[in-house]
């Protein structure tokens, strides 16, 4: 087995007078910063990569404000009803204490849902468009925000007994399974490398929803393997004895990719027919 060091660095990033900026929130704004961009670089090589519109940047800049105000309600909502909801019916207002943690992944992902139907409704742009764009960038913010979570020592694995361990802050000193950086690999650079070479040589851009349904099966995949690792909420532990929420979550995720994927199938299937 081998031992790392937990390395010892701050959650806050720096501080100006009284305002903290948190390496969790700067992890946010890269990840939308970087969705932003990509879009944009995205739409604006519509031949090049096989993708049938080309939005404005305006329209983009629009697309990137909604999907930050899905995330944030949707993963807070879902954390609440989730994983805490006995404590938040006692203490309600401490919903909004968004400074104190707590977003589901898996909540922010049906909150940019509800957005992207909204900006569908608005601009009038086929949502497969626009979510596939979204999927493309997602693994970014992904990224960073698990390295947030190594860096605040939060959401660490179980105690590890082979591969990798490390003792987390705050723990009862059991080597555990740095399961945030297993995450920040495969959720993050592994995902946004394949969905990428899916656009970038393979052009599936000129088929809206392939890689959002790609997106969903490899990440639902991924973090529900690497649950096996991670540690289960205390509030909540094992459901059923051996799954967590996270799995139990994940799996709609799995399901909803191959119907997308399925459809699509059987769309090009008739259209040829």
């Amino acid at each position: 087995m081998i031992y790392l060091d937990y390395p010892s660095i701050s959650p806050i990033m720096f501080s100006l007078g009284p305002l903290e900026i948190r390496w969790y929130s700067m992890a946010y704004i890269i990840g939308f910063l970087f969705a932003w961009q990509y879009i944009k670089f995205l739409s604006g090589k519509t031949a090049l990569y096989g993708f049938k519109t080309n939005i404005k940047s305006q329209v983009i800049d629009d697309l990137i404000f909604y999907s930050i105000i899905g995330l944030i309600i949707g993963a807070r909502l879902a954390y609440v009803i989730f994983y805490n909801l006995p404590f938040y019916i006692q203490n309600p207002f401490h919903a909004f204490y968004l400074w104190n943690g707590g977003l589901s992944f898996h909540g922010g992902l049906v909150g940019i849902v509800s957005a992207i139907f909204y900006f569908n409704h608005k601009y009038k742009i086929k949502f497969y468009i626009i979510s596939d764009l979204i999927c493309a960038s997602a693994p970014v913010g992904i990224f960073f925000g698990r390295i947030a979570n190594f860096i605040n020592g939060e959401l660490y694995g179980r105690a590890s007994s082979s591969f990798f361990g490390m003792v987390f802050p705050n723990t009862d000193g059991k080597y555990r399974h740095p399961s945030q950086l297993y995450e920040a690999l495969f959720e993050g650079i592994i995902l946004f490398i394949i969905l990428n070479l899916l656009i970038l040589m393979f052009k599936k851009l000129s088929s809206p929803g392939f890689i959002s349904s790609i997106f969903l099966i490899l990440y639902g995949s991924f973090r529900f393997i690497i649950e096996f690792s991670r540690e289960p909420d205390p509030q909540l532990g094992f459901i059923f004895s051996f799954l967590t929420m996270g799995m139990l979550l994940s799996i709609p995720m799995i399901m909803a990719g191959f119907m997308i994927l399925y459809s699509i199938k059987k769309k090009n299937y008739e259209s040829r027919g």
